[in-house]
């Protein structure tokens, strides 16, 4: 749709994607996870659930051309989402769960990954990734200097955010723990495009709303509580191209806009259905 809600099209006729969308450098397609659920019972009754995640990508000009039933899987081993192309184009980066396609697995060990765009030679970003136990990263983001931003999550439970730069993916666990500890409540990570700022939504029942960070969390401010009665999905945040605005969904299914002041806030979309906003490139 136009930055203003007008004009909407579906480009995509899948009816279950889930989560972040990213659109390549080149604005000619767009990498997008669909969801599904494995539910088992063993033979003494006992079992669960849990959801399975893979990457597509749909080509915008399959969708000028009136095809919109034409996408493709790029991964198939049942844990990759959040997918978000690098500046460059060249790769995918994303997290997954290794353990996803266990039908009978107790837990998910999340790793921070990127692959080719065709969903080849995945590379895992912490070598130490089998020995992790049960404190992970998830939601990644990573700028085009390859700072990654995620968020810490200690046995289920996501306690903050961390930043690693470029090229040292592979501190303790703990000292990043302590770091997450003291931004708690922070979660669903988005660099801006100049890399001067990180948006992010608090989960904190007192404090929630969208908010912007400098990479160091000296200055830290509120772009825009919750409207009345709802609350913001928490799906990353996408700035414009010129780091000047920023999309974001509420629980009701309403898509926002507002500039990186907090001023021009309104709302494009809802409510109804929609959610993960992301500009193109």
């Amino acid at each position: 749709m136009d930055v203003n809600g007008q004009n909407q099209d579906k480009v995509c006729a899948s009816g279950n994607a889930d989560g972040r969308l990213s659109w390549s450098p080149d604005n000619k397609t767009i990498v997008f996870t669909r969801s599904g659920l494995v539910d088992y019972r063993s033979p003494d009754n006992l079992g669960g659930k849990h959801k399975l995640y893979d990457i597509f990508l749909c080509y915008i000009d399959s969708a000028y051309a009136n095809n919109r039933n034409y996408w493709y899987r790029i991964t198939n081993d049942l844990g990759n989402r959040g997918p978000e192309w690098q500046k460059d184009g060249k790769r995918i980066f994303f997290w997954k769960d290794m353990n996803a396609n266990y039908i009978n697995s107790d837990a998910p060990n999340y790793q921070l990954c990127t692959m080719e765009p065709d969903g080849s030679e995945v590379i895992l970003l912490r070598k130490d990734w089998q020995n992790l136990n049960e404190n992970y990263l998830i939601s990644p983001t990573r700028n085009a200097n390859g700072d990654i931003a995620a968020v810490y999550l200690a046995k289920n439970r996501q306690v903050g955010i961390i930043i690693m730069p470029a090229g040292e993916y592979m501190p303790e666990m703990d000292s990043l723990l302590e770091v997450a500890e003291t931004h708690k409540g922070m979660v669903a990570p988005s660099w801006s495009p100049d890399g001067k700022w990180l948006a992010y939504v608090s989960n904190d029942l007192k404090k929630g709303g969208l908010y912007l960070t400098t990479p160091d969390f000296k200055e830290t401010y509120l772009v825009s509580a919750p409207p009345v009665g709802t609350n913001l999905n928490t799906f990353s945040p996408s700035f414009s191209p010129d780091s000047k605005w920023i999309t974001f969904s509420t629980t009701d299914g309403s898509i926002w806009i507002v500039d990186i002041t907090g001023n021009g806030k309104r709302r494009l979309t809802g409510p109804g259905p929609d959610k993960a906003p992301t500009w193109s490139k």
